[in-house]
């Protein structure tokens, strides 16, 4: 026999239960029309599934929950979904909401719908799935998601359950009623509850007011296996509110700001115990429930099973209802309940009770008076509140103290309102206090994340500044240490010209140069003063020729240097010396390495003969180069080396200099102005040094050594042309652009045009000529791989824009055209980089076809090592072995090694096909896929819907549902494949994760019993960390066999 508690304060209000308790349950008639809110629930409204015109069967899901804090709604009866839209919903504000409005077609047909054989056979989740998914919410209070509160074995340690059948209010006997016609069903749903969340204690707490629904609980509690203690408590109200239950039933007191499961206990009602049932034993959703009809107002007061969504006006027709003597109509009981002005408003989950009271029963509330301060709200408050004082704060809106005064502890339950002798509705000015705080806490929080995001904002824009400012700092260094390194290398330059004797061609072409300016200069000087008889004439003149000599001079030394001789290189025979002994050096560490290799029996010893035999004709090179410096015969030098980039850079800048001077010509011709004559002259002065520079240029090309032309930079003479080629494509661009829009600077625009194109050909001629003129030793080094690279780059653009080009075509776009142009472009492009490809391959010097064969069976023997590797690391992991990281390692080691063989395969001419690596999927992706294709469906459809007869929408309508169906097809093909994968092993994926989120669970519980214990300092700390650590180790466990199958 469990021992009796009592809670703080309480009242004794008029009952009024007997009028509706006369008869027994009946079931209300199906409305015409049901409107099914999507609301119904503390959390997130559903989200529809259904769209207008729909055909539903009772019981089918018409809103799906979104989030974890939400249920499911199903369609209460069969029918036509006639509208979709926001209709007046039970509230106490008198608020709409979205609702579904099902026209019903009165055959009442339900959908395939079947209960669970044996829900002790499946596993936790299936079962808290398949309750959840019937959208069984919380039936006596606030419509709590009940699935949540059964998770609460998760991560709570829960001993006591609590079921709640106390129905305290007045008027409410829809509990008593369901306890006296169906407490089998009633206590088969606690079993459901008990075994889910395994409780070492299961009470029912009822008062003693309900004598013939105690009986009918004993008797079907004496027939079930749990042992269920039945607990009759003395009538006082609020004694339902779930804290009020628990300190009455188990003395605990639930901290402030807590919920029962932090103190072990969890509450449900019978109502929902009776849901519970029905949807585990039959399948049959919640979908209707039984609501008690009462007030005076009614001329048969009693209990329905009602369909939610069933409007008032056709329960109180059914209750038979006096229009005339109808004053208030009130959803809920008196105390807590709320008045309703339309009986169009639909009952929901949690409607427990409709009032029809006249105006004798329920007459309007009295005037308010002062409060007196008799203090008859602190002793009947069940919270232990201070009812006064926070009337106070609430009235001056002093919401903080309010908030610090326990303000969210009341429960509303209207008792201290009930016994104020002053008439002060004090649970109004309570839930405006509470709003308002609730409002306060909305903005601030935004107030917080604007004011973090900003803080966000100026730390990153001050982190990039400090970064710029670093990087214009290297930047700054670094430009100075390569003008140093500039410096030194033309210092040096200078002195070993000065130190050979031999002349610097560069000084005496600018020496001569600036001797010819200040010749130029001097004769105009010369010659003004002659015109107009002004200045010293005669020293003019003397300068003059002073300045003639000089030019003179300069340009005889300029000359004389240009064809003199080049002398003789110095033979540095200190550097052949090191060279040969470092060569040396080399030799006898690969005869080391092969010896070693050859003892041990480890290491490719073929390839380290190779290296062996190369470094052996390396070493003799160097030492004959050594030995022939030393006796006197080194070879004659070269001819001078003509540096042709310096020549192309020159004459780069000096056209580039021509360029700006025409477009400033062009320019002020435009605009009239007087300095045409002279800025004509100065283009055609800038022609002439830029015809110098390229006849320069062009002698050296033509004059130079074949050792010359072999070291030219064919790269970069590729890389120029192909800039420059980019320029004609970016130009010919604007030019159609220009052409299309008849821009007035069409003519201007083709003008450049063909220079650059000029350019591009004259570029190109330079790079072919190069091409030609190297020697074979050079066609031989040419990178293949590149050119090999830069062809199938480009085949890859041809196919691309060959497709883009064919939808194109067939939508008829207008660039059709203009893209084909596009296609032939690039496909010209690739022949190009085919052809080059190909010359390469032919002067390419090839291995041999045994030596290939011999590279490629070394490659295949080490991948097949390195795959071996691999799946000996992958088992180790599984496994946990603490040799993985060094088998890690090792596969590292080997995976290096293949890389290698491959690399000399390829180099040696050897052609590897690989497999294109199988795309990643990402299961999160597919079924975010699923989803999206599924709501543009439902909005395609939406729109062809109301249109009358669009062929386009009809069109959109179709090609969505056959990417949404792909979708669906993607996605459940992958989870098939994951399990199949998983089921090869003998593995159960489906139970792989119940156990490994309970693994995680179980982990979560650990670690808060190890806080409390650490709190407590309890003895057994020790042993609840060993727990802890087991448990950890088994979770890891889990997720990484987990994490096989599903990544």
């Amino acid at each position: 026999m469990s021992t009796k508690f009592a809670f703080h304060g309480g009242v004794h209000p008029p009952e009024n239960k007997r009028q509706s308790t006369g008869g027994p349950i009946q079931v209300a008639p199906v409305p015409e029309r049901l409107v099914v809110p999507l609301s119904q629930h503390i959390g997130a409204p559903s989200e529809v599934v259904v769209n207008v015109g729909d055909k539903v069967l009772k019981g089918q899901v018409i809103s799906e929950a979104v989030g974890r804090l939400s249920v499911n709604v199903h369609a209460p009866s069969s029918g036509v979904v006639e509208a979709i839209e926001s209709r007046p919903v039970p509230h106490i504000s008198g608020m709409t909401a979205p609702c579904i409005i099902i026209k019903t077609d009165g055959q009442d047909q339900w959908c395939e719908h079947q209960g669970l054989e044996d829900y002790q056979s499946i596993s936790k989740q299936e079962l808290l799935d398949f309750i959840r998914f019937r959208g069984i919410s919380g039936m006596g209070g606030a419509g709590f998601p009940t699935d949540v509160k059964l998770h609460l074995g998760d991560d709570h340690i829960v001993n006591t359950l609590v079921i709640n059948a106390m129905e305290c209010e007045p008027y409410i006997t829809a509990d008593d009623m369901l306890m006296r016609e169906h407490a089998d069903q009633v206590v088969k749903g606690i079993e459901i509850i008990a075994h889910l969340l395994k409780p070492h204690h299961v009470m029912i707490g009822t008062e003693d007011n309900k004598p013939q629904a105690i009986r009918a609980m004993e008797q079907a509690v004496a027939e079930s296996k749990l042992d269920i203690d039945i607990i009759v408590v003395p009538t006082v109200y609020p004694s339902g509110g779930e804290k009020q239950l628990i300190k009455l039933l188990t003395g605990v007191e639930v901290p402030s700001g807590k919920i029962p499961a932090d103190v072990g206990i969890v509450c449900q009602n019978v109502g929902t115990a009776s849901a519970i049932y029905d949807a585990v034993y039959n399948g049959v959703p919640l979908i209707s429930r039984i609501v008690t009809l009462t007030g005076d107002a009614l001329g048969h007061p009693h209990n329905m099973r009602a369909l939610i969504g069933t409007p008032l006006e056709t329960l109180l027709q059914a209750a038979e209802v006096k229009d005339k003597e109808l004053y208030r109509l009130v959803i809920g009981g008196p105390m807590m309940g709320f008045t309703v002005d339309s009986q169009s408003i639909p009952m929901i989950k949690t409607t427990n009770c409709v009032i029809a009271a006249t105006y004798d029963e329920m007459p309007p509330a009295p005037a308010a008076n002062p409060c007196i301060r008799c203090g008859m709200c602190e002793q009947v408050c069940p919270a232990e509140l201070l009812p006064q004082q926070l009337h106070w704060f609430a009235k001056g809106k002093e919401f903080e103290k309010a908030k610090h005064h326990n303000l969210f502890d009341c429960i509303e339950c209207g008792a201290c309102s009930y016994v104020c002798p002053s008439n002060i509705p004090l649970v109004q000015y309570y839930r405006f206090a509470k709003s308002e705080i609730r409002a306060e806490e909305a903005e601030q929080r935004k107030a917080d994340h604007a004011r973090m995001r900003f803080e966000a904002r100026q730390e990153r824009l001050e982190r990039e500044k400090e970064e710029k400012a670093l990087r214009r700092k290297q930047r700054a260094e670094e430009a100075a240490k390569a003008q140093a390194v500039k410096k030194d290398k033309a210092s040096q330059t200078t002195e070993k010209a000065t130190n050979s004797g031999e002349p610097d061609l560069r000084a005496l072409k600018t020496a001569a140069a600036v001797a010819r300016t200040k010749l130029k200069k001097a004769q105009k000087a010369l010659q003004l003063a002659e015109e107009k008889g002004v200045g010293d004439i005669d020293k003019l003149r003397q300068t003059v020729t002073e300045l003639e000599a000089k030019e003179k001079a300069t340009q005889e030394a300029y000359d004389q240097a240009q064809s003199a001789p080049a002398p003789a290189p110095v033979v540095d025979i200190k550097q052949l010396k090191t060279n040969a002994a470092v060569a040396r050096t080399k030799l006898k560490q690969a005869e080391k390495a092969l010896a070693k290799a050859e003892e041990s029996g480890e290491g490719d010893i073929e390839a380290l003969k190779a290296k062996l035999v190369e470094q052996q004709a390396k070493t003799e090179k160097a030492q004959a180069a050594y030995d022939q410096a030393e006796s006197g015969n080194a070879p004659q030098a070269a001819a001078p080396v003509v540096n042709l980039d310096e020549l192309k850079e020159t004459m780069d800048a000096a056209q580039s200099k021509v360029d700006k001077a025409q477009k400033a010509l062009d320019a002020a011709i435009a605009s009239g102005s007087p300095a045409v004559e002279k800025m004509k002259a100065g283009v055609e002065k800038l022609q002439g040094k830029y015809e110098e520079a390229k006849a320069e240029y062009d002698k050296a090309i033509s004059s130079a050594a074949p050792a010359q032309a072999a070291t030219a930079n064919i790269d970069e003479l590729k890389a120029d042309m192909d800039a420059i080629q980019a320029k004609v494509e970016k130009a010919q661009k604007a030019l159609d652009a220009a052409i299309a829009s008849g821009s007035p600077a069409v003519d201007k625009m083709k003008a450049g045009v063909e220079k650059l194109q000029g350019k591009y050909e004259e570029a190109k001629a330079e790079y072919e000529r190069a091409i030609s003129s190297a020697a074979p030793a050079q066609a031989a080094t040419v990178n293949i791989d590149e050119l090999k690279a830069d062809m199938d780059a480009i085949q890859a653009k041809v196919e691309k824009a060959q497709k883009a080009l064919d939808a194109a075509i067939a939508s008829g776009s207008p660039a059709a055209e203009k893209m084909k142009a596009g296609v032939e472009k690039l496909q010209g492009k690739y022949e190009e980089a085919k052809a080059e490809y190909e010359k390469a391959l032919e002067v390419q010097p090839q291995a041999s076809s045994a030596n290939l064969d011999e590279l490629k069976a070394d490659m295949e023997t080490m991948q097949g090592k390195v795959e071996k590797a691999q799946k000996a690391l992958d088992a180790a992991l599984a496994s946990g072995s603490p040799a993985a990281e060094k088998m890690k390692a090792g596969v590292e080691k080997l995976q290096g090694k293949y890389e290698e063989l491959k690399q000399e395969f390829v180099s040696a001419g050897g052609q590897i096909n690989e497999p294109e690596p199988e795309k990643a999927i990402d299961p999160k992706a597919l079924k975010q896929n699923v989803s999206i294709m599924r709501t543009k469906l439902k909005k395609a459809q939406a729109a062809l819907d109301e249109s009358e007869d669009d062929t386009e929408l009809q069109a959109e309508v179709e090609r969505l549902s056959k990417a949404h169906d792909e979708a669906k097809a993607a996605f459940d093909a992958y989870e098939k494949e994951q399990i199949d994968k998983a089921a090869a092993e003998g593995v159960d994926l489906k139970q792989l994760k119940i156990d490994a989120a309970m693994a995680r669970a179980a982990v979560t519980k650990a670690e808060r019993a190890l806080d409390k214990a650490r709190e407590a300092q309890q003895d057994d700390l020790p042993e609840i960390e060993q727990q802890l650590m087991a448990a950890q180790q088994e979770a890891e466990k889990l997720n990484q066999t987990l994490n096989r199958f599903t990544h």
